[in-house]
């Protein structure tokens, strides 16, 4: 018994987890990893699953987006998570590790919107930031402020120096780390929006441009600050000299205490950031692996909760913590593709 136990988690493990039923391969509580930024959403999700069914809460641990996705992407079986959540959408090299591991089918869900803000305590100045003075502040290299078409290691200490009109006070801003998709979507749309500015940037070859736009300082005034942004708000309630970069969702939950910066003269709200009028919107996701549906209990039924008009529709609960709701024409589209667990082809990314 022992050897056929043996044998069958073997041939498990190889990718044929679908065709296991032994108790051995068993796990009973969905596994979910990944964006920090979408935890909040999925932990409502997965409390009110585990007290209306009959199945247990499922397990979640914020990893951020590329950590979450890596795990995902590392096989399929039971010692790997079902499901993965991310504050961008899957990377095309990610999507690829995945197929290469045996993770084939894969169902991409787009469960709404978020902003990207940078606030401080209500305690501060409020500020208004543009993009290009957000990029001035925190990239490694920036151009010469005495002129010319050159880089140069940022100089800037204060954000006065950057423009009279700011504050006189040291810049010091705690952010995502690199393995945060809250990270990846900041520099693609808050330091590259600023960064294009700059006429001689944009001229560079792609790869160039994108080794400048998304480079962050190293000298002090950035800090990473790790994954749970829950710390970076409790440094702001006790500094009223420094900012922090994190969802919308978090300053929603905190609002009592932070404030967030006008970026480009458009104030983050649920409305400016459906319209995609706030500079800094992203998309949330989630994805599904298809080989452990059925052998792992409860993940449709989980999935269906999650993509039900109750919970992320325009009155659903979701909504109360933070999430901006997708349109309703794309709900319904992605709520059957979700149902059907209609895989990704990865011509989508």
């Amino acid at each position: 018994m022992i050897k056929l136990k043996t044998a069958l988690t073997t041939v498990a493990l190889a990718g044929s987890i679908a065709a296991v039923s032994t108790p051995a391969m068993a796990r009973d509580t969905i596994n979910i990893v990944g964006s920090s930024t979408v935890y909040p959403f999925a932990t409502v999700v997965a409390e009110r699953f585990g007290r209306n069914t009959d199945f247990p809460t499922p397990k979640l641990e914020s990893t951020g987006s590329g950590g979450g996705l890596k795990l995902f992407c590392e096989g399929v079986g039971t010692q790997h998570p079902d499901i993965t959540n991310a504050s961008r959408r899957m990377k095309k090299s990610e999507f690829d590790n995945c197929q290469a591991n045996g993770v084939q089918e894969i169902t991409e869900v787009r469960i709404g919107a978020d902003g990207i803000v940078i606030a401080n305590s209500n305690n501060a100045e409020k500020l208004d930031l543009s993009l290009e003075q957000v990029f001035l502040a925190l990239a490694k290299d920036v151009p010469n402020p005495d002129g010319g078409d050159e880089l140069v290691a940022n100089p800037y200490q204060k954000w006065s120096e950057i423009d009279s009109s700011l504050p006189d006070m040291d810049i010091s801003v705690m952010g995502p780390p690199p393995t945060s998709g809250t990270r990846d979507a900041f520099v693609e749309i808050a330091m590259e929006g600023g960064c294009k500015q700059y006429d001689f940037i944009k001229k560079m070859d792609k790869s160039q441009m994108k080794s400048v736009c998304h480079s962050m300082r190293e000298d002090g005034p950035f800090v990473e600050a790790g994954e749970n942004d829950n710390l970076i708000v409790q440094r702001l309630a006790q500094d009223p000299d420094t900012l922090g970069i994190f969802g919308y969702s978090f300053l929603m939950e905190n609002e009592g205490q932070i404030q967030a910066s006008t970026i480009n003269g458009v104030e983050p709200t649920p409305e400016s950031i459906a319209a995609e009028e706030y500079p800094v919107a992203r998309s949330l996701f989630f994805y599904i692996k298809k080989a452990h549906v059925g052998v792992v209990p409860g993940i449709q039924e989980y999935v269906a909760e999650f993509t039900s008009e109750g919970t992320w529709g325009d009155n659903g609960y979701l909504v109360d913590v933070g999430l901006i709701p997708n349109p309703r024409d794309e709900r319904m589209k992605t709520a059957k593709a979700v149902k059907e667990l209609k895989p990704m082809t990865g011509n989508e990314l």
